[in-house]
């Protein structure tokens, strides 16, 4: 996996993935002390992804760059802004038309 696509996951993702890789080297190692891999490249870029993930929990760990603990997308705080926005318009015609009804 890319180092970027890494950083957009949570914390409990990453340990997820960490564990996953671990998991699938384990069974690659098993399998290559039996028979030749279909792929031994595998155990490489395995390895690689672990340690990737190392380094991002290190740098989160270390205070050198945080883990974003919930991802937001910028484009959902915008439409929540715009959904309190239009409420509170909605309300104000709402309470407007209730005065005028009672006049």
């Amino acid at each position: 996996m890319k180092m970027v696509s890494l950083r957009d996951l949570t914390r409990e993702e990453l340990l997820q993935k960490r564990q996953e890789f671990k998991d699938d080297l384990f069974n690659l190692k098993m399998r290559k002390t039996l028979k030749e891999l279909d792929n031994p490249l595998r155990l490489r870029t395995l390895r690689k992804d672990i340690a990737r993930i190392e380094s991002i929990l290190a740098e989160d760990r270390l205070n050198i760059r945080k883990i974003v603990d919930s991802p937001v997308s910028i484009l959902e705080a915008a439409d929540k802004e715009k959904k309190k926005e239009k409420e509170k318009t909605e309300d104000k015609a709402d309470q407007s038309q209730e005065t005028e009804n009672k006049e």
